[in-house]
């Protein structure tokens, strides 16, 4: 059985703010934009200041999943939760739940995204700022 995996944001000193990890994660999905990214990348003050990198950060205890009242985020082996959609009411509370603000909001399906940690974002980043590893015991 293969190991948990988990995103690492290795050096956020190397973005440059192109979204290209953004751009791939939507695209994952079939989407084109931004809109359903399960990562985002934020000014901190443009060229001077640098970028920071909104991603799961596959919480041992996931603060989401235990404001859920459906039961819809599940813990995952590794960290981090698994999203049963059917489950979902799009109540909002994980979105509020994160402490880092890596719990996106699908408008239009009215739910959250959360990260399933495939690492097909960091595939695309030309700057090495992201990476998937597995999760050490």
């Amino acid at each position: 059985m293969a190991k948990p995996r988990r995103l690492s944001v290795v050096d956020v000193d190397l973005c440059v703010g192109c979204m290209m990890c953004v751009f791939a994660c939507s695209r994952r999905f079939g989407d084109g934009g931004v809109a359903r990214s399960a990562i985002k990348v934020a000014s901190i003050g443009g060229i001077e200041r640098g970028f920071t990198v909104i991603v799961c950060r596959a919480c041992p205890d996931p603060p989401c999943a235990s404001v859920c009242p459906t039961d819809a985020l599940n813990r995952r082996d590794g960290g981090g939760v698994v999203l049963n959609h059917r489950k979902c009411i799009g109540c909002g509370n994980c979105v509020k739940a994160c402490p880092y603000g890596a719990v996106m909001w699908d408008e239009e399906a009215n739910k959250p995204i959360v990260c399933m940690y495939c690492g097909y974002c960091a595939q695309y980043c030309p700057y090495g700022v992201i990476e998937i590893e597995e999760v050490k015991n």
